[in-house]
């Protein structure tokens, strides 16, 4: 009987990668908290998340290593290509922001090459690719090399270490360097959009991306935009923590021209308006201003309200934030379904198809967002057993026009089609009436 899983990666895994120029610095074990599943409506966390074995590359000893590979070990008794598939390699792909998955037993292995989508035939732990060998598919594939200048950035540690980052904070973070050292290799304007979960930590996101491009010399003014007071608020906060005075916010009295990071709203940039009319953008920030600009939320404001931020800045390194899908399925025909369309298609026009995505359901299965329990309800006022009498009885009034409404008017208000849009404002007016 072979060894476990366990014993597989330390007594032939190990010394096989060790063998082959991959030392412990190399290596990095990230480990997921574990899945929530609501039992009898009880939250229960698994016993233990997911461990993904990383393989890291270091170009110097004072650089921050860059994931390039992830090995899925099997114990020694199994084929090494069990459990592999391609689509499960291409979702660890993606989840990592990395090119390279392995999957051994170790004494064989299989790579799958994200690049191609071709998954290799077994090879011996002997011929096992070199952390320089890695390193020159990496920078192919690329399209630039870990030495360029433009590679600064995703060379440049953490300044407060990796302990509080998650993974797809990583990932997302390298992405968005990636990018841009590839956009400016091929000079070309870097457009970089990261979609991840509401509460996955975009703003954390932000604030270590703008972090690592200061630390490495190339930020000369960032501006960092949202759409509601409170999340300047809590940006300011974020940013200061890391860059101190340098971090500022922005506020109708204080265009803070001296801070090197300047945290604003769209109300407060008075960028709503036409854009041959002067706001307060224009008057205090000449065009070209800002070096990188960073759209948080891109997805909740329709592309003529904040687009003449980024049309003022051509030169700047432009990244959006979303929590929103790159493509929205939505069957119904409105005017809002529309709007949200054309937002998506704004946003994926100007950015480009997203760098990094991190999906709800990705964040409960790994135990970083909190599980939901989808509760089925009816929307069909027909089946809920209340009556126009019962409705009636309430002495229900209009929310829009604070008249009556008649029985007449039911009919009208509550047809099937209309529940969402109509149905909620007038069972409101009608349980405020009777209450």
């Amino acid at each position: 009987m072979g060894f476990n899983e366990a014993d597989t990666r330390a007594k032939l895994i190990n010394p096989a990668l060790y063998r082959r120029g991959w030392s412990e610095d190399n290596i990095r074990r990230e480990e997921t908290p574990g899945g929530i599943d609501v039992v009898n409506q009880k939250a229960r966390r698994r016993s233990k998340g997911r461990m993904d074995y990383v393989l890291r590359l270091i170009v110097r000893s004072d650089t921050q290593p860059v994931a390039v590979a992830l090995i899925e070990a099997k114990q020694e008794d199994a084929l090494p290509t069990e459990g592999l598939q391609q689509g499960i390699d291409y979702v660890a792909c993606m989840l990592h922001n990395i090119p390279f998955v392995y999957s051994t037993n170790g004494h064989l292995f299989v790579e799958y090459d994200g690049s191609t989508g071709i998954t290799s035939a077994p090879q011996p732990m002997s011929a096992f690719p070199t952390p320089n060998e890695l390193r020159q598919r990496y920078e192919t594939m690329m399209g630039f090399s870990l030495d360029d200048e433009a590679a600064k950035p995703l060379l440049t540690k953490y300044s407060t270490g990796e302990d509080t980052r998650r993974y797809y904070q990583d990932a997302a973070i390298r992405a968005a360097l990636e990018k841009i050292a590839r956009c400016e290799r091929q000079n070309e304007p870097a457009r970089v959009l990261l979609s991840l979960a509401t509460g996955a930590g975009k703003t954390f996101i932000a604030v270590n991306l703008l972090k690592r491009i200061a630390d490495a010399g190339l930020l000369k003014r960032a501006l960092f935009v949202c759409d509601r007071d409170e999340l300047r608020t809590q940006a300011a906060g974020a940013f200061q923590n890391l860059f101190g005075a340098d971090a500022a916010m922005v506020s109708a009295r204080q265009p803070q021209k001296n801070a090197k990071i300047l945290i604003a709203t769209y109300q407060t940039l008075d960028v709503d308006g036409d854009e041959d009319d002067a706001n307060f953008l224009t008057t205090h920030y000449p065009e070209d201003y800002f070096s990188h600009i960073v759209i948080d939320e891109c997805h909740r404001s329709a592309w003529g309200k904040w687009s003449q931020v980024l049309t003022r800045n051509p030169s700047a390194v432009q990244v959006g934030l979303t929590a929103t899908p790159r493509q929205l399925d939505i069957p119904e025909d409105s005017d809002e379904s529309r709007r949200d369309q054309q937002i998506t298609a704004d946003n994926l026009l100007y950015f480009g198809e997203p760098v990094y995505e991190y999906s709800i359901g990705q964040g409960m299965e790994d135990g970083y967002l909190a599980a939901c329990q989808l509760q089925r309800s009816r929307v069909n006022l027909d089946e809920t057993g209340i009556t126009k009498q019962e409705i009636l009885a309430h002495n229900p009034i209009d929310a829009r026009t604070g008249l009556p409404i008649t029985e007449a008017d039911l009919d009208d208000l509550y047809a099937n089609t209309s529940f969402e849009a109509d149905c909620l404002t007038h069972l409101y007016a009608a349980s405020q009436g009777g209450s």
